[in-house]
């Protein structure tokens, strides 16, 4: 009966230093995932200024167009 209590408490303690690596690596994988957060907002913060800019040199094409036309 000891052994068996023995070979128990030896495999809680794998057990116990199996989840502990576990636990290390979700505490890596969320700071991995915090920092692609970061980074997926800043790529969206710089990406409004492109439809803008598009617009923006097709009201200025359509406006020379006009005035082409007009005179």
């Amino acid at each position: 009966m000891y052994q068996e209590v023995r070979g128990l408490a030896q495999a809680m303690s794998r057990v116990e230093a199996k989840l502990d690596g576990v636990l290390d690596e979700t505490k890596d994988i969320r700071s991995d995932v915090a920092d692609h957060e970061v980074r997926l907002r800043t790529l969206e913060r710089a990406r409004w200024p492109l439809p803008t800019i598009g617009v923006l040199a097709g009201v200025g094409g359509a406006a020379t167009g006009l005035l082409a036309l007009l005179r």
